[in-house]
């Protein structure tokens, strides 16, 4: 990584939030990790509910837009959408973990099937040079060999002996009541109706179904009733690290989840249910189509737009942009955290800690 690299990395940075962005309707927690993602020395930034000299308005998710659309439209403000990068903690957002990365969408956003993102649009027209490739495929090895999640978090996984010589089919369960749910699913839009489906269109294989790490917790939606689980797969991987689940699968089937992204980072054959931002590009097994992916990708193209262009990157002690490499290293180098699948809850003490940080964060700096 040049010098050179590295001015390019601070300029773009800035280019891309210039003017002065009102970021409306956010919680302290919110407003404190969205700060160091949008706030550069030449720009100006406001999170009050009323702000009348903006170029720019920034909204979390689909979620947000919602609520603020009519305005930034009164105002004649574009609407500039933020979510959660794909390299993103040790740890759950649920449980108030700030994020490594963020992404900022100009057009959409990437879970969004419905209309083009500006990742859509990357992959849409990436052309790799050489160097970008080879960068791309050392991320990969890096990744890979590295175990690097979305949440980094999960114990070691291993088959039961049961699944020796059997195709093995990962179905990785998601959020139910999750954007890219209502976004990016067509005709399957349940964790149950996925798992049925898997089933009846492979009654021989060994199927693993791995709740996501949101729902075991007891934060979010999308939980299936034990005896309809052990109806219709072999094996519940409860608190395992997902990483370690795709390893050991031959398959990844999924609605929209980020697992299928990772499984093809990991050389697995993916099927999916839904249109998430890695379909429709000749890399999956697809269910629908999206007409405008319009174009056969390589590996490393999804790899390169989605992992190295896409998101931002900041350091969270520095709060200064970094590579994905940076950030990659810092994660490598953070302790993973056990999933606790017994409480229904974060615990109130450490969440309403970590509330009052982010509140000290946002009010004094």
């Amino acid at each position: 990584f040049t010098v050179l690299q590295w001015l390019q990395l601070q300029r773009r940075h800035l280019q891309q939030r210039n003017g002065y962005l009102w970021a409306p309707g956010l919680t302290l927690w919110k407003s404190a990790i969205l700060k160091p993602f949008l706030r550069t020395p030449t720009n100006r930034l406001s999170f009050s509910r009323r702000c009348t000299a903006a170029s720019a308005c920034v909204v979390w998710g689909v979620k947000g837009e919602q609520q603020w659309r009519a305005e930034a439209q009164r105002k004649s403000l574009p609407l500039w959408r933020m979510e959660d990068g794909f390299l993103r903690s040790s740890g759950l957002g649920s449980d108030l973990l700030p994020p490594l990365s963020l992404v900022l969408d100009k057009r959409g956003i990437y879970y969004d099937a419905t209309r083009p993102s500006d990742l859509e649009v990357l992959l849409n027209h990436s052309q790799l040079t050489l160097a970008q490739q080879m960068r791309a495929e050392k991320l990969r090895q890096r990744l890979v060999e590295s175990k690097l999640s979305k949440y980094n978090l999960g114990a070691d996984f291993s088959l039961p002996a049961k699944a020796k010589d059997k195709k093995v089919i990962l179905v990785p369960g998601q959020v139910e009541d999750d954007a890219s749910i209502k976004t990016g699913t067509v005709s399957i839009k349940s964790n149950l109706e996925l798992l049925r489906t898997v089933r009846e269109r492979n009654p021989h294989a060994y199927i693993v179904y791995k709740p996501h790490p949101d729902v075991l917790v007891g934060n979010r939606k999308g939980d299936i009733p034990a005896e309809l689980t052990a109806e219709l797969a072999d094996y519940q991987a409860l608190d395992a690290d997902i990483i370690q689940c795709i390893q050991r699968a031959d398959e990844v089937h999924t609605m929209t989840s980020l697992s299928g992204f990772e499984a093809l980072l990991h050389g697995k054959h993916v099927h999916c249910y839904g249109l998430p931002f890695y379909a429709g590009w000749g890399l999956t097994v697809d269910e629908h189509r999206c007409p405008r992916r319009e174009r056969k990708l390589t590996l490393a193209d999804l790899i390169y737009q989605a992992l190295i262009v896409y998101p931002t990157y900041i350091h969270p002690t520095r709060l200064q942009p970094i590579t994905v490499e940076e950030a990659a290293e810092y994660l490598i180098q953070t302790p993973r955290k056990p999933m606790f699948i017994t409480r229904k809850k974060a615990g109130r003490v450490i969440r309403y800690y970590r509330k009052l940080i982010m509140f000290c964060k946002v009010r004094f700096g």
